[in-house]
């Protein structure tokens, strides 16, 4: 298996996407760690990864929060022994329907404050324990 013997930290694997890509890594061999804001989104994807024989753990994390982040990566680290693969597909609460002459400037740029947030956050947190085992 490709992934066999890897952690894989998920940021949003609890949505269609980060879902999807979660059951992927483990069907591989990775012991995956699915984070996100909503509890039962994340379980349903772990059940199924379980009910196929894979390993999965879930945490309730919202990756906007730095030192939510730091402390989930941390405790991911010092619970598997380290981690390989870091992925964020938070959802970035942009908005659907409304007509750019309508928009407030607040939500146009949500999505992209939230993106660059996210994803700085979450590879930050990963990439200092990549670094120290030498996966980065």
């Amino acid at each position: 298996m490709l992934l066999e013997g890897k952690n894989a930290v998920i940021y949003g694997g609890g949505g269609a996407i980060g879902g999807a890509v979660a059951r992927a890594f483990a069907r591989e061999g990775a012991r995956v760690f699915l984070a996100g804001r909503t509890r039962a989104s994340l379980e349903k994807v772990a059940a199924d990864i379980r009910g196929a024989g894979g390993t999965a753990e879930t945490a309730e994390v919202d990756a906007t929060d730095e030192r939510a982040v730091d402390v989930h990566a941390d405790a991911v680290a010092s619970q598997a022994g380290g981690i390989d693969i870091c992925m964020n597909v938070s959802s970035h609460g942009d908005v659907q329907g409304t007509p750019l002459v309508e928009m407030a400037l607040e939500d146009y740029l949500r999505p992209v404050d939230t993106a660059v947030r996210t994803t700085f956050l979450t590879s930050r947190a990963a990439g200092r324990h990549m670094v120290r085992q030498g996966s980065a």
